[in-house]
């Protein structure tokens, strides 16, 4: 089906980004995966091409447009480029939102013209090593001394915990409040007794750094509080939808992508000498595979038109998670069925279906998992 969902803008701006891919990041690629992280210059090339802050007010150097359409067409274009590691999706669509909805002005000019420019790449730090999707479970605790904050616990899985400059942490600022004492607290690169941790060693996304954060004592301004004083909760529920949405986006254009590379493999590989085209299961495979994409499109699509819509509610968040767990599982599915049809080279890292393989395997896991998303779903349904 011809899909209806974009306009002459953004596929102009569809070209500008495959231009970006081409120049700035896909002759790098293969060096970032052996160095296990992207270079700060990919971040400030990104900057300059505007790329950073899409939905930012034009006043701190953003884009000023708020429609979630031109995120989504960054999403596809990275995902079909096979370059997870530049983790844009992360700085524009998660922690974005944190900033221009809950920051101060006087925060505002602090760090949206760096957010803008590459000069500052962000972070969130939710997950600890006893606390995943269980906010009540969190331990980083920050007390109260007057003028600032003292800091102290740990987080782990944190994309670009390396190269963030700035980090936002959900802390306990209030002991008896379980999920609803928590606060989120901006920390900076230099801050006393701010210390990262290894670069954690992942099956995909290896250019992607993703560390472990410790905080020892950490003095943490008055002034780096974001949002409302044992509000983090409320906040960080307002954003999941587009975070769930962004994530599903990026998982349907992964499996479309997988798809196309498999319908040429299998139209030019011979066994028994025809093409492996020929034979019906190849052709079954292909046309469940086919099929399940153009349901699941339409749906993604649907979502991100209510959510881009200036004039309505926004994406409900039990849709948000139907979006996530069925297009994050579809792509799982599809990578799966696709590296069996390449046989003995879908196994080769060199192959763009082994590195779609282990790189999209972490869909179904962060934002919330799979099973998550069902007891949302669930619970929206029974009670």
């Amino acid at each position: 089906m011809k899909r209806t969902l974009y306009t002459e803008d953004h596929e102009a701006f569809r070209a500008t980004v495959r231009t970006f891919l081409e120049k700035e990041v896909l002759p790098h690629y293969a060096q970032w995966e052996k160095d296990g992280i992207v270079s700060r210059e990919a971040w400030l090339a990104a900057g300059r091409q505007g790329l950073l802050g899409l939905a930012v007010e034009e006043e701190y150097g953003g884009g000023g447009n708020p429609d979630f359409r031109y995120a989504s067409v960054l999403a596809e274009e990275f995902t079909r480029a096979a370059a997870p590691g530049l983790a844009i999706g992360l700085h524009n669509d998660i922690i974005g939102p944190y900033l221009t909805k809950l920051a101060t002005d006087e925060q505002k000019r602090r760090w949206l013209p760096g957010f803008c420019s590459g000069e500052i790449i962000s972070a969130i730090a939710m997950t600890e090593p006893g606390a995943g999707s269980d906010l009540q479970g969190i331990r980083t605790t920050a007390e109260d001394h007057g003028d600032h904050w003292i800091l102290n616990g740990s987080k782990t899985f944190i994309s670009n915990g390396i190269l963030a400059d700035l980090v936002i942490v959900v802390a306990r600022t209030t002991p008896e409040g379980g999920a609803h004492g928590l606060s989120l607290l901006v920390v900076e690169r230099g801050m006393e007794g701010f210390e990262r941790g290894r670069n954690l060693d992942k099956i995909g996304q290896k250019s992607q750094d993703t560390a472990e954060l410790f905080f020892t004592d950490v003095r943490v301004p008055k002034e780096n509080l974001l949002g409302e004083l044992n509000g983090a909760f409320v906040h960080l529920m307002t954003n999941l939808a587009q975070e769930r949405l962004a994530i599903a986006v990026a998982g349907i254009a992964g499996a479309e992508h997988l798809l196309e590379l498999t319908t040429r493999y299998v139209k030019e590989r011979e066994a028994f000498g025809r093409p492996l085209a020929k034979l019906q299961h190849v052709r079954f495979e292909i046309a469940e595979m086919a099929t399940e994409c153009a349901v699941t499109r339409t749906f993604v699509d649907r979502c991100i038109s209510e959510h881009a819509d200036p004039t309505g509610l926004g994406l409900d968040p039990v849709n948000a998670s139907m979006a996530k767990w069925w297009a994050t599982e579809l792509q799982k599915r599809v990578a799966d069925r696709c590296l069996q049809l390449h046989g003995g080279y879908g196994y080769m890292s060199e192959f763009p279906v082994a590195r779609a393989f282990t790189d999209g395997r972490i869909q179904t896991i962060y934002g919330g998992t799979t099973e998550i998303m069902k007891e949302i779903i669930g619970r929206s349904l029974l009670g």
